[in-house]
Parts: structure tokens; sequence; C-alpha cells
């Protein structure tokens, strides 16, 4: 367990300061070049090692031993503006624009119905950087210099088991999480200063279950994530208190990675296979999320696949509306410091997405896989005013998010 932990911090400290701008809210589309190349479906869908943190009973798929490391480069756009500018009509541009989120898979069989194996991936995170929009007593944009950045990590140790055509898995789950949050704010006296409550970082553990029935060309799947409590110490609570919410957002620095559940169904025709899958992730009974208005949100995924001898060629689409909502004008600053939070420094809200990739045998043991994932540009403008405690409707906030990833693999089977 010990030598788990230590590679755990050795892969989280390879993801250095980037933040994943994560599709579904902060969760990743998919894990691993396959799975993203096709909308992030594997629910029904095997795809070997790289199945560990999608089902963990799709590993059963490996036929002997096998290995994939796998790079994802993301590259948000991102621009915010509020009525808090000092440049009226401005938006600034965050500069937390690429990150590289490393994956690592490798499972091997041990009989004819027993498949285990170790897989160390970024799998969520979410982050912005306005710190240059600025000085200490104000910001041309009215970001308030918001600078946040939300990484998680998972270890995990899937096995899966069969019995006909009937496939169990589990896995045990570690997830290396760190957090940054800092902005402009004012001390009791209305002195400007800047908050920076540095980096904080926690361990949490969970469970996820799977389950495969494979029948003729058909596979039909389903799976469950535990909840990971989180906690980020002395970062929300510090931020939240600066705008007077200590009282009203009780969550503390507590930032629950949500509960997942989902099924999926997968057809082959000869070279051809069409997968969909549905999964519904709970961000409203996480802490943290919850408390900052995020909704349960809906995840639908579609892919394709066409397979030759040396080569394939996938196809994706998902689409998940939005968690983020906006809150109601409230009196006391709340719903206002919500959705400026919300859209200033943890803006998951794209919804659709698009995806196109391929893999290449180089031999028989060795294949490159690649994705590209497209994220058309949304827009979502709330109510702050009573940040600036305002009357409502007076002040709004804005953000443009759109999104570019693409992910590289290498497997090599044993």
């Amino acid at each position: 367990m010990r030598k788990t932990i230590k590679l755990a911090v050795v892969a989280a400290l390879a993801l250095g300061a980037t933040s994943a701008f994560a599709t579904n809210g902060d969760v990743m589309i998919g894990q691993g070049a396959k799975s993203r190349a096709m909308g992030g479906v594997g629910i029904a869908k095997a795809f070997g090692a790289e199945s560990a943190l999608v089902n963990p009973a799709n590993i059963s798929s490996t036929k002997d031993m096998e290995a994939t490391v796998a790079v994802t480069v993301f590259m948000p756009k991102v621009s915010f503006n509020s009525d808090f500018a000092t440049t009226p009509g401005s938006y600034a541009d965050s500069a937390s624009n690429l990150s590289v989120i490393p994956e690592l898979y490798y499972s091997a069989r041990l009989s004819d119905r027993l498949v285990t194996g170790i897989a160390i991936a970024g799998t969520a995170g979410m982050g912005v950087d306005y710190d240059s929009d600025g000085s200490a007593t104000g910001s041309k944009s009215g970001t308030f210099r918001m600078k946040t950045n939300l990484s998680l990590l998972k270890v995990a140790v899937p096995v899966s088991y069969s019995v006909g055509g009937f496939t169990m898995g589990l896995a045990g789950v570690l997830q290396y999480g760190t957090l940054k949050l800092s902005h402009q704010a004012k001390d009791a006296l209305g002195n400007p200063f800047f908050r920076d409550n540095g980096a904080s970082s926690d361990i949490g553990y969970g469970l996820e279950v799977g389950a495969t029935y494979s029948t003729g060309g058909l596979t039909l799947g389903a799976v469950y994530k535990s909840k990971i409590g989180m906690n980020y110490k002395n970062t929300i609570s510090a931020s939240i208190g600066d705008f007077g919410q200590s009282n009203n957002i009780t969550s503390g620095d507590n930032l629950d990675q949500p509960e997942e559940r989902g099924v999926g169904v997968s057809y082959n025709m000869g070279a051809n296979t069409i997968s969909a899958d549905y999964k519904n992730i709970a961000w409203a009974d996480a802490a943290g999320y919850g408390d900052f208005g995020w909704n349960n949100q809906d995840v639908y995924a579609l892919g394709y696949e066409y397979t030759a001898d040396a080569w394939a060629l996938r196809l994706g689409y998902n689409y998940a509306k939005s968690p983020i909502t906006e809150q109601a004008y409230t009196a006391d600053g709340s719903g206002s410091v919500k959705n400026f939070f919300n859209l200033a420094g943890f803006p998951g809200v794209v919804e659709t997405h698009y995806s196109l990739g391929g893999a290449y045998n180089i031999s028989k043991d060795f294949s490159l896989d690649g994705a590209l994932i497209y994220a058309p540009e949304t827009t979502n403008t709330y109510d702050v005013s009573a940040v600036g405690r305002k009357p409502a409707g007076t002040y709004s906030a804005t953000v443009k998010h759109s999104q570019t990833g693409v992910t590289i693999a290498g497997t090599y089977k044993f």
C-alpha cells in the first residue's frame, strides 16, 4: 500500500500546476484515447487495460498482459467579464489555457476467468488564471483577479471475474487532489488586498463496481462509482469568508468528488461497433458542489468504431447539460456570490462535445491511438449584484468557454 501511495504522489507531481478543464462538469470525458475518441463511452465497450477507471469489468478483454501510456493535452479558451470592471465591456482571457494530464494503465490475465491490473491517471479538474487582470485595487474586466486550480488523480487496482458471458469488476480507488484558490478581496475596514490561499491537498478513498453481460455481438454494462470525500484546508472557507458568506455556504473546505451511476450498450457487427452510454453525476449530493448550487448531471455518449487489420477509425458525441445554473438573487448575497464563483472560478459549463480518433497497429504487439475532442463555445450570464451590495439586476457577469483536447496513447501487449 505504501508503494501505491508513493506512485500516486509521483504521478500527481507529474500533473504539476496544470488543471484539467474536463468536459462533464469537472470530470474528463472517458479515460484513454480509445474511449475519448468515441465520445467517452466505455461502460459496455471494452478497451482492455484502459477500461480500469471507466468500467473495471471491461479489463476482462485483456488477452495476456498489456500496458498503456497516454498523455492528454487540454486547451480551453475561457473569457470573463463582469460589471465590476474598471474598463467597462472588456473581457479577460484566462491564462490557464494549456493542461497536460498523464495516464498509465496495466492489466494482466491471471486465469481463464480472472484479470487484474493497476491504473494511475488524471481524471478530473478545472482552473482559471486572471491574476494579471489589474492591480490589487481593481481588475480591468471585473474578474477580481480570480485564480483557481483543481487537479484530481486516481490510483486504482481493478479486478474482473468472468463466468460465461457475465463479468463482474471491482476497483479500489485512492484519489489525490490539490486545490489552489486566490483572488482580490477587501478586509473588514474595506482595504483591498490579494487573498492567496496557496495549495492544499488531500487523499480520499472510493470504490468502483461494474458488470457486463455479452451474448453474440451485444454487450450490456453497468457501473457505480462511490463518492469520495475531499477536504482542502484553508481554501474555500477563507475565500467565502472574504465575501461575507461563512454563515450561508456551510460546506467549509469540503469539495467531494461525486457519486456516478451509469449503464451502457454496445453492438458489434463485424468491423463495425456502435456504443452508447448514459450516466448520472450526483453533483447536488456532493459537499461543496451542492452548496454552490450544482445540479445532478445526465451525461449521454454515443460512439462508433470501424476496425481493419492494421488500423481503426473512431467517432463520438457527448452531451451533458451544464450542472451550473443561475442562483436567485438574495438579500444576504449568497446567490450572487455563488454565481460569481461558479462563473469566474469554476466554469464547468460546456455541454456539447464532438470527438474523432483512430488507431494504427505498428506491430502485433504495439499500437498507437489518438483522439481529438472539441467543445463549441458556450456563453453564460448570471446576476452578481449582491456581491457589490446592489439591487437585483444591476450587476452581471459573463463567461465564454470552449475546449479542444488531444490524447495520444501507446499500448504494448506482452
